[in-house]
C-alpha cells in the first residue's frame, strides 16, 4: 500500500483591519497566486472585514478572528495558534504592524513570516521588510511582501473584487432598490474620523443635483450603524426617504459590496467603501481632504480623486486641528457634480 500524499502547504495572510487596507491589499494575494498557483492561500480576519475578503478570487477560505479589539490575550492567541500549527502552514504574511498578531504565526510554528518591523518585531518575523521613507503607496507597500525585502521591481496590479449577479439581485431586493434604474451610491462616512467627511449638506445638494437631471434615478447611501445619523440628515434634506434610501447599518457589508457593484457611480470620502468600489471598478469620485490622495488612489478605469491640496493637508488627522476642516467643506458640490456627470457620460 503506498504512503498517504503528503498534505499542500498553504499560505495564510493575517488581514489589516481596515476595511480599505484589505482591498488594497489584494494585488498581494494575486502576485502569490501567480507565484505558486497549486498553493493554497487562507485569510485571517476580524469579522468586519472578513466579507471583503470572501468577494476575493484568490482566497481559499477565510478563518476569523475570535479577539478582542486592543487586547492582547495572549493565552486565547496561544489556543488559536495550536488550530493553525494543524492547518499545515509554510508561510504567514503577516499585514498588521503590531507586535500581537506577528505572535500568532510563531506560536503556530510556521517556518516563514513574513511582514514590516513594526512594532520592533525582530524574530516573530523572520523575513522582514522595512518602510520606505516617504512611505509608499498602500498598494505597493503590501504588494511588497510578495518578494525579497527591498524596493518593488514592477508596478503592482491594480485591486480587483467581484460580485455575482446573484449576490446584485438579492441586495437590491432586500434594500428596496429597483434593479432596473439607475443607482448612484453615495458614502457619507469615514470610520478613521469626522475629518474626512464632506458635510451631509454637500451630499445633500449633490444628490437634489442628480434627481433633477434624471428622476428615474435613485440615490442609496450606504455605510456602518455609525454612519445612520449622518446619512439621515443627507436624507432628510435631499428630499426625504421617498428620494433616498439611507441604508447605512440596513445591509451587511456583503449586501453593501453588492451594491456597489450594482452602482452606475459612486461618491465618497476616502473610506472603506471607497475603495471597494474602485476595485469594482465602478466609476468613482473620490473626496480627500486630510489625507493623501496619491497615497491611496482610486484605480477604478474612470475615476476622479478631488483634493484642493491646502497647505495645511494632508494633516492626516481625525479632528480638524484647525477646527474649520476647509479641505473638506470648501470642496464646491458645483465641483463634484461636474466630475460626476463627466464619468456618466
Amino acid at each position: 500500500m503506498s504512503a498517504a500524499a503528503a498534505p499542500v502547504p498553504r499560505i495564510l495572510v493575517i488581514s489589516p483591519n481596515w476595511i480599505g487596507d484589505a482591498v488594497m491589499a489584494q494585488p498581494l494575494l494575486r502576485l502569490l497566486r501567480a507565484a505558486r498557483p497549486d498553493t493554497p492561500i487562507d485569510v485571517l480576519a476580524p469579522p468586519s472585514v472578513a466579507p471583503v475578503w470572501r468577494q476575493m478570487a484568490e482566497v481559499d477560505e477565510v478563518l476569523q478572528t475570535p479577539f478582542r479589539h486592543g487586547a492582547l490575550q495572549l493565552r486565547e492567541r496561544w489556543r488559536y495558534a495550536r488550530l493553525l500549527r494543524a492547518r499545515g502552514y509554510a508561510a504567514a504574511y503577516v499585514l498588521p504592524n503590531t507586535l500581537k498578531y506577528a505572535l500568532i504565526p510563531w506560536l503556530a510554528g510556521i517556518a516563514t513570516r513574513v511582514g514590516y518591523k513594526g512594532e520592533s518585531r525582530y524574530g516573530l518575523i523572520n523575513r522582514m521588510h522595512h518602510d520606505d521613507v516617504p512611505p509608499r503607496p498602500m498598494v505597493a507597500f503590501y504588494a511588497a511582501l510578495a518578494g525579497a525585502p527591498g524596493p518593488l521591481g514592477a508596478a503592482p496590479p491594480r485591486p480587483a473584487l467581484a460580485a455575482t449577479p446573484a449576490q446584485i439581485g438579492a441586495a437590491c431586493a432586500a434594500a428596496g432598490v429597483d434593479a432596473g434604474r439607475p443607482l448612484l451610491v453615495f458614502a457619507p462616512g469615514a470610520e478613521f474620523g469626522a475629518a474626512k467627511r464632506w458635510p451631509a449638506a454637500h451630499f445633500a445638494a449633490l444628490a437634489r443635483r442628480a434627481l433633477l437631471a434624471d428622476p428615474r434615478c435613485q440615490v442609496a447611501l450606504l455605510g456602518s450603524p455609525k454612519d445612520h445619523e449622518v446619512c439621515a440628515e443627507v436624507a432628510a434634506a435631499a428630499g426625504g426617504p421617498a428620494a433616498v434610501h439611507n441604508l447605512a447599518g440596513r445591509t451587511s457589508l456583503a449586501e453593501a459590496i453588492a451594491l456597489i457593484a450594482k452602482a452606475d457611480a459612486v461618491v465618497a470620502n476616502d473610506s472603506g467603501l471607497l475603495h471597494i468600489a474602485s476595485a469594482l471598478n465602478r466609476p468613482v469620485v473620490a473626496l480627500y481632504g486630510p489625507t493623501d490622495p496619491d497615497h491611496a488612489p482610486p484605480f477604478s478605469d474612470r475615476a476622479a480623486a478631488i483634493s484642493l491640496r491646502l497647505d495645511c493637508a494632508p494633516c492626516r488627522q481625525r479632528e480638524c486641528p484647525l477646527d474649520h476642516q476647509d479641505c473638506m467643506r470648501r470642496i464646491d458640490p458645483a465641483m463634484v457634480w461636474q466630475r460626476l456627470c463627466a464619468l456618466l457620460a
